[in-house]
């Protein structure tokens, strides 16, 4: 059984790392989850990231290993209870993942072993088909712009509405996944705006958290979508081109 939260944001405004969903964690990770493995890829300075997550990770009564500090990366990965994927640059990590020969490995651990993976802002990116709906500059050139594909659908992390009192000419986040479905055969684009989250459990996918999303379909008008709402459609991956 695939169990994924995916969470568009690490840090919500007026909280601290982790703060708006930490009772999400403990719901999902449990109590048979002791130890989660932590991939700082996505920040240039993995220590001090690693000992941000680990402090709040250990005040949920979780113990978190980073495996940056793993003499073996693809060891730690097929040893891991649960792993979790920070933000930071969606490239850098992706590029990472790659480099270390963890794409597969992490996919086995997910989609066979079913272990609990858990992604926030650029580790919700690598969760799905592609970066292709990544905020992020491509600062560095990964192998692919594949990504895990623990879901066959792409996510657009930070999610902004556009300000209506804004002068500002620039495309909106809209209309830059509209360009993306403009492009031949391309998934759905779900957008989480900060303060939501996706929870899929096997073949069920809810949407959780403070904040609505907005659903974006190739050749379709963006729907709005609240807090319990449920995507497990999405999952279905012959019938999207269809809705």
């Amino acid at each position: 059984r695939r169990r994924l939260l995916l969470v568009s944001n690490s840090t919500l405004h007026g909280g601290g790392y982790l703060g708006h969903c930490q009772q999400h964690i403990k719901n999902f990770l449990g109590e048979q989850v002791k130890r989660v493995l932590f991939v700082p890829y996505a920040l240039h300075d993995r220590d001090a990231y690693a000992r941000t997550a680990r402090e709040k990770f250990e005040s949920l009564g979780y113990g978190l290993d980073s495996i940056h500090e793993s003499c073996d990366p693809v060891e730690a990965v097929r040893k891991s209870e649960a792993i979790f994927i920070g933000g930071g640059n969606t490239f850098r990590l992706l590029k990472a993942l790659y480099d270390n020969s963890l794409i597969q490995e992490i996919r086995k651990r997910v989609l066979e072993d079913g272990i609990p993976y858990m992604g926030s802002s650029a580790g919700t990116n690598v969760a799905t088909i592609s970066i292709n709906t990544t905020n992020d500059m491509p600062i560095v050139y990964p192998p692919s712009l594949q990504a895990l594909g623990l879901v066959p659908f792409n996510i657009n992390p930070h999610y902004l509405d556009p300000d209506v009192k804004s002068t500002h000419m620039g495309e909106t986040r809209e209309e830059r996944i509209r360009q993306y479905h403009e492009e031949p055969n391309t998934p759905p684009v779900l957008g989480l705006r900060e303060g939501a989250m996706l929870l899929v459990e096997g073949d069920k996918a809810i949407l959780q958290g403070v904040t609505g999303a907005r659903l974006f379909l190739r050749g379709k008008k963006p729907t709005e979508h609240e807090p319990g709402t449920d995507f497990s459609f999405l999952l279905i991956d012959s019938n999207l081109q269809n809705l």
